[in-house]
Protein backbone atom coordinates (compact mmCIF):
# COMPACT_ATOMS: atom_id res chain seq x y z
CA UNK A 1 0.00 0.00 0.00
CA UNK A 2 3.04 2.19 0.23
CA UNK A 3 1.82 3.92 -3.38
CA UNK A 4 -0.97 5.56 -1.34
CA UNK A 5 -0.35 9.32 0.75
CA UNK A 6 -2.01 8.54 3.14
CA UNK A 7 -0.76 5.14 3.95
CA UNK A 8 2.38 6.99 4.31
CA UNK A 9 1.17 9.25 7.29
CA UNK A 10 -0.44 6.22 9.09
CA UNK A 11 1.39 5.16 12.37
CA UNK A 12 2.87 1.66 12.89
CA UNK A 13 -0.06 0.29 14.35
CA UNK A 14 -2.48 1.26 12.10
CA UNK A 15 -0.46 0.22 9.25
CA UNK A 16 -0.23 -3.05 10.34
CA UNK A 17 -3.97 -3.26 11.43
CA UNK A 18 -5.16 -2.15 7.95
CA UNK A 19 -2.65 -4.88 6.52
CA UNK A 20 -3.65 -7.59 9.01
CA UNK A 21 -7.37 -6.91 7.57
CA UNK A 22 -6.86 -6.09 3.85
CA UNK A 23 -6.19 -9.16 1.08
CA UNK A 24 -4.03 -8.39 -1.71
CA UNK A 25 -5.59 -9.32 -4.85
CA UNK A 26 -4.54 -9.60 -8.81
CA UNK A 27 -7.84 -9.84 -11.15
CA UNK A 28 -7.85 -10.48 -14.96
CA UNK A 29 -9.16 -8.06 -17.58
CA UNK A 30 -12.74 -7.82 -18.48
CA UNK A 31 -13.67 -9.36 -14.85
CA UNK A 32 -16.91 -8.25 -13.24
CA UNK A 33 -16.28 -7.12 -9.74
CA UNK A 34 -19.50 -6.18 -8.69
CA UNK A 35 -23.14 -5.25 -10.45
CA UNK A 36 -25.68 -2.50 -10.12
CA UNK A 37 -27.70 -3.03 -7.49
CA UNK A 38 -24.73 -5.29 -5.59
CA UNK A 39 -23.77 -4.31 -2.61
CA UNK A 40 -20.18 -5.42 -2.28
CA UNK A 41 -19.29 -5.23 1.19
CA UNK A 42 -14.88 -5.13 0.28
CA UNK A 43 -14.05 -2.13 -1.10
CA UNK A 44 -11.19 -2.14 -3.34
CA UNK A 45 -7.82 0.17 -3.24
CA UNK A 46 -6.32 0.15 -7.01
CA UNK A 47 -2.37 -0.59 -6.86
CA UNK A 48 -2.11 -1.17 -10.73
CA UNK A 49 -4.38 -1.33 -13.69
CA UNK A 50 -7.74 0.69 -14.57
CA UNK A 51 -11.43 -0.08 -13.59
CA UNK A 52 -14.48 1.14 -15.33
CA UNK A 53 -17.53 1.99 -13.76
CA UNK A 54 -20.81 1.72 -15.85
CA UNK A 55 -24.58 2.06 -15.67
CA UNK A 56 -27.45 -0.10 -17.22
CA UNK A 57 -29.83 2.26 -18.55
CA UNK A 58 -33.18 0.76 -21.06
CA UNK A 59 -32.62 -1.67 -23.68
CA UNK A 60 -29.61 -3.05 -22.64
CA UNK A 61 -27.63 0.51 -22.50
CA UNK A 62 -24.16 1.19 -20.99
CA UNK A 63 -23.64 4.24 -19.99
CA UNK A 64 -19.81 4.50 -18.51
CA UNK A 65 -19.78 6.99 -15.26
CA UNK A 66 -15.49 7.30 -14.53
CA UNK A 67 -12.71 5.12 -14.43
CA UNK A 68 -10.91 4.41 -11.42
CA UNK A 69 -6.81 4.44 -11.77
CA UNK A 70 -3.63 3.80 -9.99
CA UNK A 71 -3.62 5.10 -6.01
CA UNK A 72 -7.63 5.32 -6.44
CA UNK A 73 -11.11 3.27 -4.54
CA UNK A 74 -13.80 2.99 -5.81
CA UNK A 75 -16.71 5.88 -4.71
CA UNK A 76 -19.75 4.10 -5.69
CA UNK A 77 -18.23 1.08 -4.30
CA UNK A 78 -17.45 2.76 -0.93
CA UNK A 79 -20.77 4.76 -0.52
CA UNK A 80 -22.18 1.69 -1.35
CA UNK A 81 -20.73 -0.74 1.22
CA UNK A 82 -20.93 1.64 3.84
CA UNK A 83 -24.54 2.71 3.56
CA UNK A 84 -25.54 -0.81 3.05
CA UNK A 85 -27.63 0.08 -0.10
CA UNK A 86 -27.06 -1.31 -3.91
CA UNK A 87 -24.06 0.14 -5.87
CA UNK A 88 -25.59 2.54 -8.70
CA UNK A 89 -23.71 1.34 -11.43
CA UNK A 90 -21.30 -2.12 -12.50
CA UNK A 91 -17.43 -2.30 -12.08
CA UNK A 92 -15.51 -4.18 -14.77
CA UNK A 93 -11.78 -4.41 -15.36
CA UNK A 94 -10.49 -2.90 -17.79
CA UNK A 95 -7.34 -4.12 -17.50
CA UNK A 96 -5.56 -6.88 -15.40
CA UNK A 97 -5.29 -4.96 -12.00
CA UNK A 98 -3.75 -5.44 -8.93
CA UNK A 99 -5.34 -3.65 -5.28
CA UNK A 100 -6.15 -4.34 -2.17
CA UNK A 101 -9.29 -5.30 -0.93
CA UNK A 102 -10.42 -3.84 2.38
CA UNK A 103 -13.98 -4.69 4.54
CA UNK A 104 -16.41 -1.79 4.77
CA UNK A 105 -15.96 -1.83 9.20
CA UNK A 106 -11.91 -1.29 8.20
CA UNK A 107 -12.65 1.68 6.08
CA UNK A 108 -15.20 3.28 8.66
CA UNK A 109 -12.44 2.36 11.57
CA UNK A 110 -10.08 4.83 9.07
CA UNK A 111 -12.51 7.35 8.08
CA UNK A 112 -12.48 8.18 12.00
CA UNK A 113 -9.13 7.94 13.22
CA UNK A 114 -6.67 9.37 9.78
CA UNK A 115 -6.73 12.25 9.45
CA UNK A 116 -5.05 11.64 6.03
CA UNK A 117 -6.96 9.05 4.61
CA UNK A 118 -10.44 11.92 5.40
CA UNK A 119 -8.23 14.14 3.34
CA UNK A 120 -8.01 11.13 0.73
CA UNK A 121 -11.03 10.30 0.16
CA UNK A 122 -13.19 13.33 0.29
CA UNK A 123 -10.62 15.02 -2.15
CA UNK A 124 -11.25 12.13 -4.17
CA UNK A 125 -15.04 12.09 -3.73
CA UNK A 126 -14.66 15.82 -5.11
CA UNK A 127 -13.23 14.40 -8.15
CA UNK A 128 -15.49 11.81 -8.96
CA UNK A 129 -18.26 13.92 -7.82
CA UNK A 130 -17.51 16.42 -10.48
CA UNK A 131 -16.54 14.18 -13.18
CA UNK A 132 -20.20 12.70 -12.74
CA UNK A 133 -21.49 16.48 -13.13
CA UNK A 134 -19.70 16.80 -16.01
CA UNK A 135 -21.11 13.73 -17.57
CA UNK A 136 -25.26 15.04 -16.54
CA UNK A 137 -24.38 18.61 -18.39
CA UNK A 138 -23.14 16.49 -21.56
CA UNK A 139 -25.94 14.10 -21.54
CA UNK A 140 -28.63 17.05 -20.66
CA UNK A 141 -27.02 19.44 -23.35
CA UNK A 142 -26.98 16.35 -25.91
CA UNK A 143 -30.76 16.03 -25.51
CA UNK A 144 -31.57 19.75 -25.87
CA UNK A 145 -29.46 19.76 -28.73
CA UNK A 146 -31.70 16.91 -30.58
CA UNK A 147 -34.93 18.72 -28.99
CA UNK A 148 -33.83 21.93 -30.75
CA UNK A 149 -32.71 20.49 -34.08
CA UNK A 150 -36.49 18.52 -34.12
CA UNK A 151 -38.55 21.59 -32.72
CA UNK A 152 -37.27 23.71 -35.94
CA UNK A 153 -37.40 20.62 -38.24
CA UNK A 154 -41.36 20.52 -37.33
CA UNK A 155 -41.56 23.98 -38.90
CA UNK A 156 -41.58 22.51 -42.09
CA UNK A 157 -39.48 25.66 -43.29
CA UNK A 158 -35.82 26.32 -43.58
CA UNK A 159 -36.33 29.94 -42.01
CA UNK A 160 -37.60 30.25 -38.26
CA UNK A 161 -38.65 33.04 -36.71
CA UNK A 162 -38.02 32.91 -33.44
CA UNK A 163 -36.19 34.32 -30.82
CA UNK A 164 -33.86 32.61 -28.79
CA UNK A 165 -35.84 33.80 -25.51
CA UNK A 166 -39.11 32.32 -27.13
CA UNK A 167 -37.19 28.95 -28.04
CA UNK A 168 -36.13 28.35 -24.19
CA UNK A 169 -39.70 29.18 -23.35
CA UNK A 170 -41.48 26.69 -26.08
CA UNK A 171 -38.50 23.75 -24.77
CA UNK A 172 -38.77 24.67 -20.96
CA UNK A 173 -35.02 25.78 -20.75
CA UNK A 174 -32.96 28.94 -20.27
CA UNK A 175 -32.00 31.71 -22.63
CA UNK A 176 -28.48 31.14 -21.54
CA UNK A 177 -28.63 27.63 -22.19
CA UNK A 178 -30.19 27.56 -25.85
CA UNK A 179 -27.71 30.07 -27.16
CA UNK A 180 -24.95 28.15 -25.63
CA UNK A 181 -26.37 25.37 -28.20
CA UNK A 182 -27.54 27.10 -31.12
CA UNK A 183 -23.58 28.61 -31.29
CA UNK A 184 -22.65 25.33 -31.29
CA UNK A 185 -25.34 23.82 -33.89
CA UNK A 186 -24.22 26.73 -36.21
CA UNK A 187 -20.39 26.06 -35.46
CA UNK A 188 -21.07 22.15 -36.60
CA UNK A 189 -22.79 24.00 -40.01
CA UNK A 190 -26.38 22.41 -39.03
CA UNK A 191 -27.71 26.00 -38.20
CA UNK A 192 -27.06 29.66 -39.50
CA UNK A 193 -28.37 32.34 -37.08
CA UNK A 194 -29.79 35.57 -38.06
CA UNK A 195 -31.31 38.18 -35.80
CA UNK A 196 -34.77 36.76 -34.24
CA UNK A 197 -34.29 34.28 -36.82
CA UNK A 198 -32.97 30.48 -37.34
CA UNK A 199 -31.73 29.14 -40.54
CA UNK A 200 -31.55 25.42 -41.37
CA UNK A 201 -28.95 24.14 -43.05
Amino acid sequence: MQNFEFFKDLNEEEKNYLLNNSKFVEIPKNFTLFYQGDIWNDILLLEEGSVQLLMHGAINEMLPLYEINKGEQCIINTSSALSNTGAIGTAQTKTEIKGWLIPANIIQQLMIKSPSYQKYIFSLFAIKFTALTTLIEDIKFKRLDSRILDFLKQKRSNFIEITHEELANELDSSRVVISRILKDLEHKNLIKLHRKKIELL
